[in-house]
């Protein structure tokens, strides 16, 4: 588990901030991760396989890796005087996925909760208000930082990678 007032106290506790993308709270929050990551995990592989050959492979893990401890550098920073405060999850890493997907893919389909059927970009726009929203409001025992940070890192990263991402973004349009 992601202890920020641990991390704070002790620098040997930093692997935790890898290792709480591998648990998570119960089998939903796990299915959920992972049929978003098998939705747009796979697809996003293939993009930067395209546009970087055998290197896209690595440049995928990167992605996931660095994003999953870039999540979470914000409520490291937030609770780090908060002894009671922990996280876990894989979801900053997900939400990265995700993102990163809907800069190749704009225009793509998504299924809110497999149901409601919604343009990528729109989607991404209420997700990110939401995140800021419940991030200052809800009161539910979930980290929706580390969703937003993840997303945000998706973002930069996949636009650091690949910069001409942004004119093929705005080209679907």
């Amino acid at each position: 588990m992601l202890h920020p007032y641990a991390i704070a106290r002790d620098r040997r506790k930093l692997y935790t901030i890898v290792t709480s993308g591998i648990i998570h709270a119960d089998w939903g929050h796990l299915l959920f991760n992972m049929i978003t990551f098998y939705y747009f995990g796979f697809a996003l592989e293939q993009f930067f396989v395209a546009s970087s050959g055998a290197l896209g492979h690595l440049y995928f893990a990167l992605l996931y890796i660095i994003s999953l401890i870039l999540s979470d550098i914000p409520t490291i920073v937030q609770h780090k005087n908060n002894p009671g405060y922990y996280s876990l999850g894989a979801s900053g890493a997900i939400s990265a996925v995700l993102f990163s997907f809907i800069l190749f893919q704009p225009k793509a389909m998504l299924g809110i909760f497999m149901i409601i059927p919604m343009p990528a970009y729109l989607f991404a726009v209420l997700y990110l208000g939401y995140c800021i929203w419940a991030s200052k409001n809800a009161n539910d025992r979930i980290n929706h930082d580390a969703h937003l940070f993840g997303a945000l890192s998706g973002l930069i990263l996949t636009i650091l990678l690949y910069p001409w991402i942004v004119r093929h973004f705005l080209g679907q349009f």
